[in-house]
C-alpha cells in the first residue's frame, strides 16, 4: 500500500458570542480537516487545530511531497522522518539529500501542527488496514472512559457568577466533572466565583481550574493556598509562559492542589522534564495541535511510567483510544456541553465517540471511528 495524496480543508465557524480565556480573545472555532489517500483505497482522516492556518497547510502540502509514495503502516519511520527535518543535517548546503534544509524555528507550532494531521490521518489508516478501532489495536478495551466540560469563559456584558449556573448546567446534563476558565478577573473576584461554584455543584462533582497562565509564582502560590478550601482536583496552566519545570516544582511544594500542565508543549521531551521535575500530576499534551498520535503514544507511555496521568486536551474521540489503551495512566477526557463553545466537534460529525452522563463511549468502526459531515463542512470552509 502506498499513500497517493494528500489534501487539507481548513475551517472557520463564529460563535454567537465571542469569549476570553485570561490570555487570548476567541470569535470562532477553527479547523483543520487532512485526507490521506492511498492506492488500496483507504483514505485515513484527521482533524487538527492550530493557527496560521494557511501556514499549516503549506506545511502540510509540503510534506506530503516527501511522503506521497511510501507505505502509510509505517507511521514511526514517518514520523521520524518528517520530525528530523526540523534539526540539522551534515552537508546541508550542497543539497546532497534532496531534502528541504531544516524547517526554520520560528515555524515549529506550525510544523508540529501538519505532523500531526499527517501522523494521525495515518494512523486512522492503520485501524483501516487491520480492520480494528484504534482501542482494539493498541491493546485496549472499549469501557466508557470519564470526560468533563469546560465552562467559566469571559463574555462582555456577563455577569461576574454566570459561570455559576453554566457549569451547574452541567452537572444537570449528567457531567460529573467540571472545569472553570480563570485568570480575567482580579484574585478575589475568581476566589469567589470559585467558592460559588463549589456551593452550585455539590462536594462530589470534581472542579478543576483552568488559569491560560495568567500568575508569577508567588501570587499562585498565595492563590493556591485560599482556592483549595473548595477541593479543587487540579489548577490548569497557572503559571506565566516562561516559568519552567523549577517553577512549577515550587509552587507544587507549597500548595494543596495538584498542577495539571502540557496542552501548549511540542513534544515529549518537555513534558518529561515538567513530570520529573515540576511537580505536575496531570498531562494534558494535545496531539492535534502537535506531533500526532505517535507522540502521544510516548507520552502516555512516560506517564505510566512515573505514575501521573495523562487528561489530553480535547478531541475526544482521538484521545479517548489513548486513554482506552493505558487505562492505568488515564484519568480524564475534556468534552463540550456546550454546543455554542464548539460548534465544529458538535455539528462536523457523521459518526465519533459519543458522550453520555459525562462518559465518552468509544464505538467499533475501523480506525479513529470518525465520518465527517462534508456538507456542514463546505458550510464552514475558511
Amino acid at each position: 500500500m502506498k499513500i497517493t495524496k494528500i489534501r487539507t480543508h481548513p475551517l472557520f465557524a463564529p460563535i454567537k458570542e465571542p469569549y476570553w480565556t485570561a490570555q487570548e480573545l476567541s470569535k470562532g472555532v477553527r479547523a483543520i480537516l487532512t485526507e490521506v489517500e492511498t492506492d488500496e483505497g483507504l483514505v485515513g482522516y484527521s482533524k487538527i487545530q492550530g493557527a496560521p492556518q494557511t501556514d499549516i497547510c503549506d506545511w502540510i502540502a509540503q510534506f506530503a511531497e516527501l511522503v506521497v509514495g511510501r507505505d502509510p503502516l509505517e507511521t514511526t519511520e514517518i514520523w521520524e522522518f518528517l520530525f528530523g527535518l526540523t534539526c540539522p543535517r551534515r552537508r546541508v548546503p550542497y543539497a546532497e539529500d534532496g531534502l528541504p534544509p531544516p524547517l526554520p524555528r520560528s515555524a515549529r507550532p506550525q510544523t508540529t501542527a501538519a505532523l500531526a494531521a499527517i501522523d494521525i490521518a495515518l494512523w486512522d489508516i492503520k485501524g483501516k488496514a487491520a480492520g480494528m478501532p484504534l482501542w482494539k489495536l493498541l491493546g485496549g478495551s472499549n469501557e466508557p472512559i470519564l470526560s468533563y466540560s469546560t465552562g467559566g469563559y469571559f463574555r462582555e456584558g456577563r455577569e461576574m457568577l454566570a459561570c455559576v449556573d453554566e457549569l451547574a448546567g452541567f452537572v444537570a446534563k449528567g457531567y460529573k466533572a467540571v472545569k472553570c476558565k480563570m485568570g480575567f478577573e482580579t484574585m478575589e473576584d475568581d476566589l469567589k466565583r470559585i467558592a460559588a461554584v463549589r456551593d452550585a455543584i455539590g462536594p462530589d462533582t470534581k472542579l478543576m481550574l483552568d488559569m491560560n497562565a495568567c500568575y508569577d509564582l508567588r501570587t499562585c502560590i498565595e492563590f493556591g493556598n485560599r482556592v483549595s478550601e473548595n477541593n479543587i482536583t487540579w489548577m490548569e496552566e497557572p503559571l506565566h509562559w516562561y516559568l519552567q519545570p523549577r517553577d512549577y516544582a515550587k509552587l507544587a511544594a507549597n500548595i494543596p492542589v495538584n498542577l495539571a500542565h502540557g496542552e501548549r508543549e511540542l513534544t515529549r521531551f518537555t513534558i518529561r522534564d515538567f513530570i520529573v521535575g515540576g511537580g505536575i500530576n496531570y498531562v494534558q499534551f494535545d496531539s492535534t495541535r502537535h506531533c500526532g498520535l505517535t507522540e502521544c503514544l510516548r507520552v502516555a507511555q512516560i506517564c505510566e511510567q512515573y505514575g501521573v496521568f495523562i487528561v489530553p486536551h480535547h478531541a475526544s474521540e482521538l484521545h479517548g483510544h489513548v486513554a482506552a489503551a493505558f487505562p492505568n495512566a488515564s484519568f480524564m477526557l475534556e468534552t463540550h456541553g456546550d454546543p455554542e463553545r464548539d460548534p465544529v466537534w458538535h455539528h462536523l460529525f457523521k459518526e465519533r465517540a459519543q458522550v453520555k452522563d459525562s462518559y465518552v463511549h468509544l464505538n467499533e468502526l475501523p480506525g479513529i471511528g470518525i465520518e465527517f459531515d462534508w456538507d456542514f463542512a463546505k458550510t464552514i470552509a475558511a
